[in-house]
């Protein structure tokens, strides 16, 4: 296993902690960093605190404006690609993450109200005139089977629940029973062939698997008839696809709560089966494996084939190839301790820069592979930066991934621009390459203002969907290392961790701001800070998001302090940086 040094600077106090990859385990006290220079509190630590506690008045307007006292949210119940229950969540993923980066539990409370009730209400909810929701758009409180674009989307809040209550009960017995629909443990949930080491459909879920051809009812139910056409050519979804690698992360959150090792032996089998796949395909991974196996095998041998794949039939975005692939090799280099699970995601990275032109100055990527103009290959070039969804999309934010794996610079180089729409990742790796001094202030005012507008259209929004008064990518990226924060359905991957050591929480301690200012292959850069000018604060800091990572030194100013832990703790004095 390669270790990977890291070390943080703690402002005026410079701590480097040398960290390699191990086992989670639970916070440890055994060494205390004591921190006593006086330091005014800089702008980014109030906005960053300002922003911690204004995440309970917006998950509170929210709840307040659509969800009804037993929980339930005041949506349409309907079945399919619009406006479904994975969009509720999906609007409201980050209350979790910021309860677990130190927010106010009224946060988490919020967010329990809003997960259970949607639960129960979309449990009852029966669609006649849908085959997969007659028997409730959930069953056994998950999707009765559809596909892991939307299935991840509605679970990211539930895994990052985890961070910041990894003991609730009701999460573990949903953790086991999600998990033990693709290990096969339920037997009306046959979603895994052990032997071809596949899922067997792009839609399974707590009915299994579905092999038979789908409709555009199927797809997106009945109410919109003019929705039909975008699926009219979407009904070959037998076999497998790399979308589905997303289930491991339902693996991967098992073994890291209960420490089993038959979810870690099953995510690392399925992520090595898509390895070797990829490996026999010149890098490219399939968007088709067949029932019996085969690559391409649903679709006449073409490796390209299958609905949201390379060549993906449908309206012309939806190729999601990349949307599952970092995510499972990723988890698999964490669970494995092995980082050359990250060549096989390099590779496909590689082929797409390697196919791509350039045109009047522009970087032209290829979205697709299959026939076209009477040949076969890549083809659908465009600039990355203008397509949020879909194989651009996704690439973009692989190449990300990438360089905070690696920290390369020929990944930096790589890194593609993000879509308008998103908050501009450049500028955090500007500010972590040392360019761009005044991105932390500049992204949290920024975030605060996003705030005021969407608590401005809660009071006059029907429905909740997309508009979430709570803010957290920019406090997850300066606070924690954390990129990627999209929500398709991942354990979180970042640099530190925080744990109250007072309050016996998860996050940072009351008054405590944090800023990782520079990440190298041997160091991360973190500046903390007590903003309290009268109390004394301390907290855990963890190496990784789940103590992944060991440290073995810490440097303090111009002393070298001797660790062998993923955990330290950290004591500021009143007003101290």
């Amino acid at each position: 296993m390669k270790n990977y040094p890291r070390s943080l600077f703690l402002c005026a106090a410079a701590i480097a902690i040398a960290a390699a990859q191990t086992a989670g385990q639970g916070p440890q006290r055994d060494t205390t960093i004591v921190i006593d220079t006086a330091m005014p509190a800089p702008e980014w630590a109030l906005a960053e605190r300002e922003m911690l506690q204004a995440a309970a008045d917006g998950a509170r307007l929210w709840v307040d404006r659509y969800v009804k006292p037993d929980g339930s949210v005041t949506v349409a119940e309907r079945w399919g690609v619009t406006d479904g229950p994975d969009d509720i969540m999906e609007t409201i993923r980050g209350w979790p993450l910021v309860y677990a980066m130190g927010a106010p539990e009224s946060v988490a409370e919020a967010y329990e109200k809003v997960w259970e009730g949607h639960l129960r209400q979309f449990g009852r909810a029966k669609i006649p005139t849908v085959e997969l929701a007659k028997d409730g758009i959930f069953v056994k409180e998950f999707p009765p089977s559809f596909d892991w674009e939307h299935t991840g989307e509605g679970l990211q809040a539930f895994y990052w629940h985890a961070l910041g209550r990894p003991n609730d009960p009701a999460n573990l017995v949903r953790t086991r029973r999600f998990a033990g629909f693709y290990l096969n443990e339920d037997p009306a949930a046959s979603n895994y062939d052990p032997r071809h080491k596949i899922i067997k459909s792009l839609f399974n879920g707590s009915k299994g698997p579905v092999t038979r051809p789908v409709t555009p009812v199927d797809w997106d139910g009945d109410e919109n008839p003019k929705r039909a056409e975008r699926f009219s050519t979407s009904s070959n979804i037998r076999g497998d696809h790399p979308l589905n690698l997303l289930a491991t992360t339902l693996a991967t959150q098992a073994y890291l709560l209960t420490h089993e090792s038959k979810y870690k032996s099953w995510a690392l089998e399925y992520v090595n089966a898509w390895r070797d796949r990829a490996a026999a395909n010149g890098g490219n991974f399939p968007s088709n494996i067949g029932l019996d196996g085969t690559i391409g095998g649903e679709w006449g041998g073409k490796w390209y084939g299958g609905i949201f794949g390379w060549n993906s039939p449908d309206d012309g975005l939806r190729n999601y190839v990349l949307r599952g692939i970092p995510a499972a090799f990723g988890q698999a280099a964490m669970l494995s301790r092995n980082m050359d699970y990250i060549a096989p995601v390099r590779r496909q990275v590689d082929n797409l820069f390697a196919a791509a032109r350039t045109e009047n100055g522009q970087l032209l990527l290829p979205h697709y592979y299959g026939e076209s103009g009477g040949k076969v290959g890549w083809y659908g070039y465009r600039q990355g930066e203008f397509f949020p969804t879909g194989a651009l999309g996704n690439l973009s934010e692989t190449t990300v991934e990438l360089y905070l794996w690696s920290l390369n610079p020929a990944d930096l180089k790589r890194i593609l621009p993000n879509p308008p729409d998103r908050r501009s990742i450049q500028g955090w790796i500007e500010f972590l390459q040392g360019t761009r001094a005044n991105y932390p202030l500049d992204a949290l005012q920024a975030e605060q203002q996003d705030v005021r507008r969407t608590a401005e259209r809660t009071s006059k929004k029907a429905t909740g969907y997309g508009a979430s008064p709570v803010a957290f990518e920019s406090l997850a990226n300066l606070t924690l290392g954390a990129a990627n924060l999209y929500g398709s359905g991942d354990v979180l991957r970042s640099q530190v961790r925080y744990f109250d050591a007072d309050r016996r929480r998860a996050g940072l301690a009351e008054d405590v701001a944090a800023l990782v200012e520079k990440i190298e292959p041997e160091s991360v850069a973190l500046t903390l800070v007590n903003t309290s000018r009268t109390a004394s604060r301390r907290l855990i800091v963890q190496m990784g998001a789940y103590g992944e990572h060991q440290a073995t030194s810490v440097r303090l100013g111009n002393r070298t302090i001797p660790l062998n832990t993923p955990h330290f703790e950290v004591r500021l004095a009143a007003g101290a940086g």
